[in-house]
């Protein structure tokens, strides 16, 4: 090997090496400046929400403004909301999930419908909040809680749908062609083996879903608006701790400010519990 050509590949080398270290140096930088916001949002979700916890906070209703009172009707009614919206759309999104995996992969009726639920998944919530109030509300001239659950399933049926049909995707095709040999039908084996072995991926996509709309805002805001009382009657409006939020965050009072602060601190707790229990699920299917 003559001396030029070795010069030439370590040059090249050494140029290989220093883009290298510009590229690492540029993740680490925008890795740390994401992590510098991530923890200071959650040191100050930490820090104001912790004054506002106290038994008052899961016994009372919410308060007039300088008044003593808690969030527990708001805490209720966005756990009522987001367990019904849970049970209607995550049937819908397995059977959907189970029909694209296993019945028609290829299809035009497949085809369209993978459309349609990618333009679920990307579209803003405010939008399915105000299709909602515009076929549900306005018709019948009256906010409901049953109007915020088909908003927040209309949110957990797309994300369901991707998960269960990827997750069906990643069983192996030999499992199924063994329970065929066997004599076993189609629905057995979706049941059975495919289903089952999918079966932490497919929870994990539900939780997901739950913890999206555990947080959602602008569709409460068009559907189910709010409730300062305790109601348990889902044909009135209903209180949710999303709209509280926003509604006692904007407000000038103190005592509601302190409220606002110890509902996102609910929240955040609730959706990182539900996230870290999706991961958990996760690595022991992996």
């Amino acid at each position: 090997m003559s001396t030029g050509t070795h010069d030439a590949r370590l040059a090249k080398f050494l140029r290989r090496k220093r883009m290298n270290q510009i590229a690492l140096l540029l993740s680490l930088a925008a890795m740390s400046f994401g992590l510098f916001w991530l923890f200071w949002i959650l040191w100050e979700t930490v820090r104001l929400g912790l004054g506002g916890i106290s038994l008052a906070t899961f016994s009372q209703m919410t308060p007039a403004p300088n008044e003593a009172g808690g969030l527990a009707n708001a805490i209720y009614g966005s756990f009522l909301m987001v367990l019904l919206a849970t049970c209607v759309g995550t049937p819908i999104g397995i059977m959907a999930g189970i029909y694209l995996a296993e019945y028609n992969p290829k299809g035009w009726l497949a085809s369209t419908t993978r459309f349609v639920n990618d333009i679920l998944l990307s579209a803003p919530s405010i939008v399915i909040g105000l299709f909602i109030y515009a076929i549900i509300v306005a018709r019948f001239k009256s906010y409901s809680g049953w109007a915020g659950v088909l908003a927040l399933a209309l949110i957990v049926i797309p994300v369901v749908i991707r998960t269960t049909e990827n997750m069906l995707q990643l069983v192996p095709a030999g499992l199924r062609e063994a329970a065929y040999a066997l004599g076993a039908p189609k629905w057995k084996v979706i049941t059975s083996i495919t289903l089952r072995a999918a079966r932490a991926g497919v929870v994990t996509g539900v939780l997901l879903a739950v913890a999206r709309i555990s947080g959602e805002t602008a569709p409460l805001l068009f559907t189910a608006l709010n409730n300062q009382f305790w109601n348990s009657d889902m044909s009135d409006p209903m209180a949710s701790l999303p709209v509280t939020i926003f509604k006692f965050a904007m407000s000038p009072y103190e005592n509601w400010q302190q409220l606002a602060w110890a509902g996102v601190f609910i929240i955040t707790v609730a959706v990182l519990g539900l996230n870290i229990l999706a991961r958990l699920l996760t690595r022991n299917q992996n």
